[in-house]
Protein backbone atom coordinates (compact mmCIF):
# COMPACT_ATOMS: atom_id res chain seq x y z
CA UNK A 1 0.00 0.00 0.00
CA UNK A 2 1.61 3.63 -0.89
CA UNK A 3 2.06 5.45 1.73
CA UNK A 4 0.53 9.42 1.28
CA UNK A 5 2.93 12.21 0.70
CA UNK A 6 3.97 14.57 3.47
CA UNK A 7 2.24 17.92 2.83
CA UNK A 8 4.40 20.88 3.79
CA UNK A 9 3.13 23.94 5.48
CA UNK A 10 4.40 27.49 5.11
CA UNK A 11 4.62 28.96 8.64
CA UNK A 12 1.84 32.02 8.89
CA UNK A 13 0.33 31.32 5.31
CA UNK A 14 -3.37 30.17 4.87
CA UNK A 15 -4.13 26.54 4.62
CA UNK A 16 -6.09 27.17 1.67
CA UNK A 17 -3.44 28.74 -0.60
CA UNK A 18 -0.90 25.61 0.23
CA UNK A 19 -1.64 24.23 -3.64
CA UNK A 20 0.02 20.69 -2.11
CA UNK A 21 -3.16 20.43 0.12
CA UNK A 22 -5.79 21.57 -1.92
CA UNK A 23 -3.97 18.97 -4.49
CA UNK A 24 -4.14 16.10 -1.74
CA UNK A 25 -6.91 13.77 -0.52
CA UNK A 26 -7.74 15.64 1.92
CA UNK A 27 -8.33 18.76 -0.22
CA UNK A 28 -10.86 17.08 -2.33
CA UNK A 29 -13.70 18.30 -0.86
CA UNK A 30 -12.51 21.79 -1.68
CA UNK A 31 -11.60 20.89 -5.16
CA UNK A 32 -15.09 19.36 -5.65
CA UNK A 33 -16.75 22.31 -4.53
CA UNK A 34 -15.03 24.73 -6.08
CA UNK A 35 -16.01 22.81 -9.71
CA UNK A 36 -19.37 23.48 -8.23
CA UNK A 37 -19.25 26.97 -7.20
CA UNK A 38 -16.82 28.76 -9.60
CA UNK A 39 -19.13 28.68 -12.90
CA UNK A 40 -21.30 29.95 -10.88
CA UNK A 41 -19.70 33.17 -10.72
CA UNK A 42 -18.31 32.93 -14.07
CA UNK A 43 -21.43 32.37 -15.86
CA UNK A 44 -23.31 35.19 -13.72
CA UNK A 45 -20.47 37.82 -14.72
CA UNK A 46 -21.00 36.76 -18.42
CA UNK A 47 -24.90 36.66 -18.38
CA UNK A 48 -25.16 33.19 -19.24
CA UNK A 49 -28.50 32.07 -18.07
CA UNK A 50 -29.46 29.45 -20.99
CA UNK A 51 -27.62 26.78 -22.90
CA UNK A 52 -27.43 24.67 -26.06
CA UNK A 53 -25.48 22.16 -25.60
CA UNK A 54 -23.49 20.04 -28.57
CA UNK A 55 -22.23 16.90 -27.69
CA UNK A 56 -20.36 14.38 -29.60
CA UNK A 57 -17.32 12.82 -30.90
CA UNK A 58 -13.72 14.35 -30.15
CA UNK A 59 -11.90 12.12 -32.98
CA UNK A 60 -14.24 13.83 -35.81
CA UNK A 61 -12.39 15.90 -38.14
CA UNK A 62 -13.30 17.68 -41.33
CA UNK A 63 -12.84 16.28 -44.67
CA UNK A 64 -10.26 18.48 -45.89
CA UNK A 65 -8.35 18.42 -42.67
CA UNK A 66 -8.62 14.37 -42.78
CA UNK A 67 -7.08 14.36 -46.55
CA UNK A 68 -4.07 17.39 -45.46
CA UNK A 69 -3.44 14.74 -42.45
CA UNK A 70 -3.74 11.54 -45.11
CA UNK A 71 -0.92 13.47 -47.61
CA UNK A 72 2.00 13.55 -44.73
CA UNK A 73 1.02 10.42 -42.65
CA UNK A 74 3.37 7.87 -42.82
CA UNK A 75 2.06 5.44 -40.35
CA UNK A 76 0.04 3.00 -41.75
CA UNK A 77 -2.03 2.24 -38.97
CA UNK A 78 -2.91 6.26 -38.10
CA UNK A 79 -3.65 6.14 -42.00
CA UNK A 80 -6.09 3.44 -41.58
CA UNK A 81 -7.80 5.32 -38.92
CA UNK A 82 -7.89 8.73 -40.59
CA UNK A 83 -9.39 6.67 -43.79
CA UNK A 84 -12.30 5.35 -41.51
CA UNK A 85 -12.86 8.73 -40.05
CA UNK A 86 -14.35 9.73 -43.55
CA UNK A 87 -17.27 8.16 -42.81
CA UNK A 88 -18.02 10.45 -40.08
CA UNK A 89 -16.24 13.86 -41.75
CA UNK A 90 -19.64 15.40 -42.77
CA UNK A 91 -20.49 16.20 -39.38
CA UNK A 92 -17.72 18.01 -38.17
CA UNK A 93 -19.40 20.69 -41.15
CA UNK A 94 -23.45 20.32 -39.83
CA UNK A 95 -21.91 20.24 -36.16
CA UNK A 96 -20.50 23.97 -36.93
CA UNK A 97 -23.44 25.06 -39.67
CA UNK A 98 -25.56 24.34 -36.99
CA UNK A 99 -23.85 26.36 -34.12
CA UNK A 100 -23.56 29.75 -36.25
CA UNK A 101 -27.21 29.09 -36.92
CA UNK A 102 -28.32 28.47 -33.47
CA UNK A 103 -25.63 31.36 -32.73
CA UNK A 104 -27.66 33.74 -34.83
CA UNK A 105 -30.90 32.79 -33.10
CA UNK A 106 -29.47 33.03 -30.13
CA UNK A 107 -28.25 36.56 -30.87
CA UNK A 108 -32.12 37.77 -31.31
CA UNK A 109 -33.02 36.78 -28.05
CA UNK A 110 -31.63 39.62 -26.01
CA UNK A 111 -32.98 39.02 -22.47
CA UNK A 112 -32.36 35.48 -22.06
CA UNK A 113 -28.54 35.13 -22.12
CA UNK A 114 -28.28 32.30 -24.64
CA UNK A 115 -24.46 30.45 -25.25
CA UNK A 116 -23.70 27.39 -27.40
CA UNK A 117 -21.86 24.91 -24.97
CA UNK A 118 -19.71 21.96 -25.62
CA UNK A 119 -17.02 19.68 -23.83
CA UNK A 120 -14.27 22.21 -25.23
CA UNK A 121 -12.19 19.74 -26.84
CA UNK A 122 -11.58 19.36 -30.73
CA UNK A 123 -13.97 17.35 -32.83
CA UNK A 124 -17.94 18.21 -32.41
CA UNK A 125 -16.95 20.22 -30.20
CA UNK A 126 -14.60 22.44 -31.87
CA UNK A 127 -17.28 22.93 -34.73
CA UNK A 128 -20.02 23.90 -32.52
CA UNK A 129 -17.73 26.24 -30.57
CA UNK A 130 -16.45 27.34 -33.96
CA UNK A 131 -20.09 27.74 -35.43
CA UNK A 132 -20.89 29.96 -32.72
CA UNK A 133 -17.97 31.66 -32.65
CA UNK A 134 -18.34 32.33 -36.47
CA UNK A 135 -21.51 34.79 -35.82
CA UNK A 136 -20.35 36.26 -32.24
CA UNK A 137 -22.56 33.98 -30.35
CA UNK A 138 -20.91 33.09 -26.70
CA UNK A 139 -18.94 29.83 -27.16
CA UNK A 140 -18.58 27.86 -23.89
CA UNK A 141 -16.09 25.37 -23.21
CA UNK A 142 -16.44 22.39 -20.55
CA UNK A 143 -13.04 20.80 -20.58
CA UNK A 144 -11.75 17.79 -18.97
CA UNK A 145 -8.32 16.81 -17.60
CA UNK A 146 -7.73 13.77 -19.36
CA UNK A 147 -4.59 11.56 -20.88
CA UNK A 148 -5.53 11.58 -24.34
CA UNK A 149 -7.60 13.46 -26.54
CA UNK A 150 -8.78 16.07 -24.73
CA UNK A 151 -7.34 20.14 -25.14
CA UNK A 152 -9.45 23.06 -25.09
CA UNK A 153 -10.22 24.21 -29.05
CA UNK A 154 -9.63 27.65 -29.81
CA UNK A 155 -12.97 28.85 -30.73
CA UNK A 156 -14.13 28.90 -26.94
CA UNK A 157 -14.43 32.32 -25.26
CA UNK A 158 -11.49 32.96 -23.37
CA UNK A 159 -14.10 34.07 -20.10
CA UNK A 160 -15.80 30.98 -20.82
CA UNK A 161 -12.97 28.34 -20.89
CA UNK A 162 -13.38 25.91 -17.72
CA UNK A 163 -11.08 23.31 -17.14
CA UNK A 164 -12.54 20.04 -14.96
CA UNK A 165 -11.47 17.43 -12.78
CA UNK A 166 -14.49 15.64 -11.81
CA UNK A 167 -16.60 14.29 -14.90
CA UNK A 168 -19.45 14.06 -12.72
CA UNK A 169 -19.28 17.81 -12.10
CA UNK A 170 -18.34 18.49 -15.39
CA UNK A 171 -21.79 16.48 -16.64
CA UNK A 172 -23.94 18.61 -13.77
CA UNK A 173 -23.05 22.04 -15.72
CA UNK A 174 -23.78 20.28 -18.81
CA UNK A 175 -27.23 20.29 -17.47
CA UNK A 176 -27.65 23.02 -15.04
CA UNK A 177 -28.22 25.85 -17.79
CA UNK A 178 -29.28 23.27 -20.84
CA UNK A 179 -32.67 24.51 -22.84
CA UNK A 180 -31.91 22.27 -25.93
CA UNK A 181 -29.45 19.41 -26.54
CA UNK A 182 -27.97 18.18 -29.89
CA UNK A 183 -25.93 14.95 -30.18
CA UNK A 184 -23.85 14.00 -32.93
CA UNK A 185 -22.15 11.18 -33.81
CA UNK A 186 -19.59 9.73 -30.66
CA UNK A 187 -18.10 7.07 -28.64
CA UNK A 188 -18.30 5.78 -25.22
CA UNK A 189 -18.28 9.34 -23.66
CA UNK A 190 -21.29 11.07 -25.86
CA UNK A 191 -22.66 7.58 -25.19
CA UNK A 192 -22.59 8.48 -21.09
CA UNK A 193 -23.44 12.02 -21.88
CA UNK A 194 -26.36 11.51 -24.07
CA UNK A 195 -28.02 8.81 -21.77
CA UNK A 196 -27.69 10.15 -18.72
CA UNK A 197 -29.45 13.20 -20.12
CA UNK A 198 -31.92 11.23 -21.46
CA UNK A 199 -32.49 9.00 -18.04
CA UNK A 200 -32.86 12.20 -16.48
CA UNK A 201 -35.67 13.73 -18.84
CA UNK A 202 -37.72 9.99 -18.90
CA UNK A 203 -37.81 9.87 -15.00
CA UNK A 204 -38.53 13.98 -14.62
CA UNK A 205 -36.03 15.32 -13.06
CA UNK A 206 -34.77 17.30 -15.52
CA UNK A 207 -35.78 18.95 -18.66
CA UNK A 208 -39.01 17.68 -19.03
CA UNK A 209 -39.78 19.52 -22.37
CA UNK A 210 -36.48 20.13 -23.36
CA UNK A 211 -36.08 19.14 -27.09
CA UNK A 212 -33.17 16.68 -27.85
CA UNK A 213 -32.14 15.74 -31.37
CA UNK A 214 -30.17 12.99 -32.31
CA UNK A 215 -28.29 13.74 -35.43
CA UNK A 216 -27.54 11.34 -37.65
CA UNK A 217 -30.29 8.36 -38.21
CA UNK A 218 -27.73 6.26 -40.27
CA UNK A 219 -25.06 6.33 -37.84
CA UNK A 220 -27.13 6.25 -34.62
CA UNK A 221 -29.41 3.30 -35.88
CA UNK A 222 -26.37 1.18 -36.52
CA UNK A 223 -25.10 1.88 -32.78
CA UNK A 224 -28.17 1.30 -30.90
CA UNK A 225 -31.27 -0.79 -32.18
CA UNK A 226 -33.79 1.76 -30.50
CA UNK A 227 -36.94 0.01 -31.58
CA UNK A 228 -35.79 -3.17 -30.15
CA UNK A 229 -35.02 -1.45 -26.55
CA UNK A 230 -38.92 -0.75 -26.61
CA UNK A 231 -39.90 -3.66 -28.12
CA UNK A 232 -38.74 -6.24 -25.72
CA UNK A 233 -40.32 -3.58 -22.49
CA UNK A 234 -37.17 -2.51 -21.16
CA UNK A 235 -38.14 1.31 -22.37
CA UNK A 236 -41.80 2.73 -22.79
CA UNK A 237 -42.79 3.30 -26.40
CA UNK A 238 -43.64 6.61 -25.28
CA UNK A 239 -39.52 7.06 -23.89
CA UNK A 240 -38.68 6.93 -28.37
CA UNK A 241 -40.86 10.22 -28.16
CA UNK A 242 -38.01 11.88 -25.77
CA UNK A 243 -35.65 13.00 -29.15
CA UNK A 244 -35.89 13.15 -32.58
CA UNK A 245 -33.81 12.40 -35.28
CA UNK A 246 -32.55 14.62 -37.82
CA UNK A 247 -30.52 14.34 -40.80
CA UNK A 248 -30.21 18.28 -41.51
CA UNK A 249 -29.21 21.26 -39.93
CA UNK A 250 -32.38 22.48 -40.93
CA UNK A 251 -34.57 20.07 -39.38
CA UNK A 252 -32.16 20.33 -36.35
CA UNK A 253 -32.60 24.20 -36.34
CA UNK A 254 -36.56 23.82 -36.50
CA UNK A 255 -36.83 21.24 -34.08
CA UNK A 256 -35.26 23.22 -31.14
CA UNK A 257 -35.79 26.83 -31.88
CA UNK A 258 -39.68 26.00 -32.46
CA UNK A 259 -39.97 24.04 -29.56
CA UNK A 260 -37.66 27.10 -27.16
CA UNK A 261 -39.71 29.67 -28.65
CA UNK A 262 -43.22 28.27 -27.18
CA UNK A 263 -41.72 27.71 -23.64
CA UNK A 264 -40.66 31.46 -23.96
CA UNK A 265 -43.99 32.88 -24.87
Amino acid sequence: MATKKAIKLTPGKMIYHNLEFIDSDVGRPIRILSEFMGPYQIFAQEGIKNTIVFFGSARILPMAELKKRQKSCKNKTELARLKRLEAVAEYYDAARELGAKLGRWANKQHDHGFAVMTGGGPGIMEAGNRGANDVGTSSIGLNIKLPFEQHPNPYIDDDLNLQFRYFFIRKYWFMKMARALVVFPGGFGTLDEMFELLTLIQTKKYGDKMPVVIYGSKYWNKVINWNYIADTGMIDKEDLKLFHFCDTVEDAYNVITTALEKTME
